[in-house]
């Protein structure tokens, strides 16, 4: 039913507001979130892979870390998780490179230095 109502929602995506198409746009659209918010989980990425992620959406590379988290000994130990993110790294990652506090805050474990 739920891929069902998908490829109806897509076959409705140009209706007009007020039409009885677009009235079943509305609630197909409406019960197809509740059924997601109820079913489908969508893990958030760890700090590092929101690091990473947006790295590559601007073209950057991990040396151009330094001004957020500090020396390359200390940007290679953050992106190879020896090493947890401050507070101050992650507000400067926040401003500095527009990525959610909240992604940012999540907990991760830690690789063994071995």
């Amino acid at each position: 039913d739920y891929e069902a109502a998908l490829e109806r929602i897509m076959s409705l995506l140009d209706a007009k507001p007020g039409t009885p198409e677009g009235d079943e746009l509305d609630v197909l659209g409406t019960l197809v979130e509740v059924y997601e918010a109820k079913n489908i989980i969508i893990n958030k990425p760890d700090p590092i892979e929101a690091i990473r992620f947006r790295l590559e959406q601007y073209g950057l590379k991990d040396k151009d870390l330094v001004p957020y988290l500090g020396h390359s000994g200390r940007v290679s130990e953050v992106m190879n998780y020896r090493r947890k993110l401050t507070l101050p790294m992650i507000r400067k990652l926040h401003r500095g490179l527009n990525i959610p506090t909240e992604s940012l805050v999540q907990d991760y474990p830690l690789q063994n230095a071995g």
